[in-house]
C-alpha cells in the first residue's frame, strides 16, 4: 500500500510537471560544450586523464572502505540476532527529520574555501561508529529476553544511528560541495556528474565486497556433529 500510494503520487506529479511546466524561451541558451553522446564521453575521458582528477578519483574510490562492513552488514546482523525487521524499519522514522536538517546545518561549514575539511574531520568519528555497530551486534543476544529487546537497547540503537547519520552527511555534503567548487563552469554538468558518479561508486563497491565476504569470514560451529567443519555452505548444509 505504501509503495502503491507513493508510486501513484510520483506518476501524477511528474505528469503534471510535463503538462504544465514551460521552458522560458526569452533566455538565449548558452552555447553547449558537447553536441552528442560521443562528444560527451570524449570530454569525460579528457577530464579523467588530468592528474589531479585521477588522484582525486582514486582517493574517493577507496576512502569508504573502512565503513563498508558497518554500513552494509550491521542491519542484517541485527536481524540475524533476533531484532525484528519491522522494529528496525520504525527506527528509521526518527532519522527522516535529521536527514532533512543535517544538510542545511552542514552546508554552512562546507561553503568556505576548503569544503573537504569537514570530510576529514568526520572520517575518524565514522570509523569509530563502525566499532560501535559491532558492539551493538555483539550486545544484542546478551540483552535479548522472551519478550524481545528492552527499550534501552532500542534507545542506544537510535542514538548510534543518529550519530552515524551526522558523520555520513558531513562527508556526503562536503564531497558534493567540493565537486561543485572544482567543476569547470563551462562543462559543469558533465564534470560534476563524473565526480559524483565516482563518489557513489566509492561507496557502493566496498559495500558489495563486504556483503560477499560475510559468509567466508563468518566462524561457524556444528552442533551435534563431532569433528565436522561448517566452513563452507556445502558443509553447513550437510
Amino acid at each position: 500500500d505504501f509503495l502503491f500510494f507513493w508510486g501513484a503520487v510520483f506518476l501524477v506529479t511528474t505528469t503534471l510537471v510535463a503538462l504544465f511546466k514551460k521552458e522560458n524561451k526569452e533566455l538565449i541558451p548558452a552555447k553547449e560544450e558537447t553536441k552528442g553522446i560521443t562528444d560527451t564521453y570524449r570530454l569525460l575521458f579528457s577530464i579523467i586523464k588530468m592528474p589531479a582528477v585521477l588522484t582525486f578519483c582514486l582517493l574517493i574510490l577507496t576512502s569508504k572502505v573502512g565503513f563498508s562492513a558497518a554500513d552494509a552488514v550491521t542491519g542484517l546482523k541485527l536481524v540475524e540476532e533476533g531484532v525484528p525487521k519491522e522494529h528496525l524499519a520504525l527506527l528509521a522514522v526518527p532519522m527522516v527529520p535529521l536527514q532533512i536538517i543535517l544538510p542545511l546545518v552542514i552546508s554552512k561549514y562546507t561553503a568556505g574555501p576548503q569544503p573537504l575539511n569537514t570530510f576529514y574531520k568526520a572520517m575518524p568519528f565514522r570509523l569509530l561508529l563502525g566499532l560501535e555497530f559491532a558492539f551493538l551486534v555483539w550486545w544484542a543476544p546478551k540483552v535479548k529476553h522472551e519478550g524481545g529487546f528492552p527499550v534501552y537497547y532500542y534507545a542506544v540503537v537510535v542514538l548510534s544511528y543518529a550519530l552515524h547519520q551526522i558523520t555520513l552527511y558531513s562527508m556526503y555534503v562536503a564531497i558534493m560541495a567540493f565537486n561543485a567548487k572544482v567543476s569547470d563552469p563551462l562543462i559543469g554538468g558533465t564534470y560534476m556528474t563524473l565526480l559524483n558518479t565516482v563518489s557513489n561508486l566509492g561507496g557502493n563497491w566496498p559495500s558489495t565486497v563486504a556483503l560477499w565476504l560475510v559468509d567466508p569470514l563468518t566462524v561457524k560451529e556444528c552442533a551435534g556433529a563431532q569433528g565436522h567443519s561448517c566452513g563452507t555452505a556445502e558443509a553447513a548444509e550437510v
